[in-house]
């Protein structure tokens, strides 16, 4: 098994941005419901998650794939504008934030990076690798309605393979979401490029874009392998439980004491619980200490162990029967603070609900 000495140099060729097909009319609005105690880092908390694919056909490239994305992601954007839109001020006297659909649209970057897929596959320690398979720009905490939500980064490797690598705010889109997201992005570009000419090249296909002479931008996109967190997920079946903001926390405290035990990690004094409501709107609750906690037995005996296999993104195909040679999530993390996420069961399927603790990496104990 080969051995990651430090991160590899990657190339970006280029910046795009995707909006949805048509404008969107009427707008979104998703409310973002922080305590007084604001952390000004939860607009930095983010999901990345990468999805390696080895050359399905002569004619498949991360190039081509990346120019069907520039139109599959466009219409995927028209049922889920939010993706596409921003944060902004509210209007309210407590200072809250929305997320509002203003089709300002989503970040695509097209790179390469001097590697086979295989040799990425069979990395011991990884996590440096694909840190660069990701881009991400921090959120202006003065003016957040200026900087973008959600990015793709597709990279090409030396074999042929490509990468299809996200980063999105928490506050736009929890695990869960995000992996439904990628099956019915997937749907809807598999269905593009059926009605299509395989052997044509996308309309955006940047070989042949890129002007006579025009010099790549050689730029390091990683996100440092020490902001990765530890990530335990739980999971709790669907009961008739009301679970209310004091049985939310409660929930978010045994798991935290869960995660301790099993990942030997501390979580730091300051955390923050993130909470999807039914309305969408997410609930930020701030915590700097722990207190006692009870254990209800009801909430104990329902809890089970998950993991990231569960969301199914192994089993998402841009192209027919290609599935991905591997998958990676992970939620950054902050040296003095860590994360708790409650993810409701979404209302169409019995999933249940979904609990995952973040601890930050420097607290192994």
């Amino acid at each position: 098994m080969a051995m990651c000495n430090g991160p590899t140099k990657l190339q970006v060729e280029a910046f795009q941005t995707v909006l949805p097909l048509n404008q969107t009319d009427p707008r979104q609005l998703r409310r973002v419901s922080p305590t007084k105690t604001f952390f000004p880092s939860i607009l930095q908390r983010r999901l990345h998650s990468v999805l390696c694919y080895n050359k399905a056909s002569e004619e498949d490239s991360g190039w081509a794939m990346a120019g069907w994305i520039k139109e599959s992601l466009g219409l995927a954007l028209l049922e889920q504008p939010l993706l596409a839109g921003r944060l902004r001020r509210g209007e309210g006297v407590d200072g809250g934030l929305e997320i509002v659909s203003n089709d300002c649209g989503v970040r695509l970057i097209e790179a390469k990076i001097e590697m086979d897929l295989a040799e990425v596959v069979d990395l011991k320690g990884r996590e440096e690798v694909e840190a660069e398979l990701v881009f991400w720009e921090d959120i202006d905490e003065e003016n957040p309605q200026f900087s973008p939500l959600f990015y793709v980064q597709v990279t090409n490797f030396k074999c042929g393979g490509y990468s299809i690598g996200i980063s999105c705010s928490l506050l736009l889109a929890d695990p869960l979401f995000m992996a439904s997201f990628f099956k019915s992005w997937a749907s809807i570009h598999r269905a593009l490029i059926s009605k299509t000419d395989t052997l044509k090249k996308p309309i955006f296909y940047l070989p042949n874009l890129r002007k006579t002479g025009c010099s790549p931008t050689t730029q390091n996109c990683s996100i440092p392998s020490k902001n990765r967190g530890q990530s335990l997920i739980f999971k709790m079946a669907e009961t008739n439980l009301n679970l209310d903001t004091e049985m939310q926390k409660t929930l978010a405290m045994l798991c935290i004491e869960a995660a301790e035990s099993h990942l030997g990690t501390k979580m730091a004094m300051k955390f923050s619980v993130f909470v999807r409501e039914p309305s969408g709107a997410i609930k930020v609750e701030n915590c700097l200490e722990r207190g006692l906690v009870q254990k209800p037995l009801s909430i104990v005996s329902q809890l089970t162990d998950g993991n990231w296999d569960d969301l199914g993104a192994d089993e998402v195909c841009f192209n027919e029967e290609n599935k991905p040679a591997c998958v990676s999530y992970w939620i950054n993390s902050f040296s003095d603070e860590g994360l708790v996420m409650v993810i409701p069961s979404p209302k169409d399927g019995g999933s249940g609900t979904r609990i995952i603790v973040t601890t930050p990496m420097e607290n192994v104990v």
